[in-house]
């Protein structure tokens, strides 16, 4: 089977996309359509932290929607920029 390739949204370049749908929604087909796998774990990272920083639970409904809100921020809209109190890992 030919590798699943897509124009990706997040770093402007065609790239691997992911092997299946992340989630069974549209926003799912969107991301599936859209955003390459390397960008993907890009937003996993970055999705820790949110979790972390705002201490989510995402067995939560209403954690579940600020983290969907988060994602199509990063991806689609202007960017998810991290908590104001967030303070990178030293090297």
């Amino acid at each position: 089977m030919a590798e699943h390739k897509v124009f990706c949204v997040k770093l402007k370049k065609e790239l691997p996309g992911l092997d299946e749908l992340p989630f069974d929604t549209e926003l799912g087909q969107k991301i599936y359509d859209n955003v390459s796998l390397e960008a993907w774990k890009g937003w996993t990272e970055f999705c820790k932290m949110l979790l972390n920083e705002y201490r989510l639970n995402p067995a939560r409904r209403e954690d579940q929607a600020a983290i969907v809100k988060q994602m199509e921020q990063y991806f689609f809209g202007e960017g998810a920029a991290p908590p104001k109190e967030y303070v990178p890992p030293a090297k």
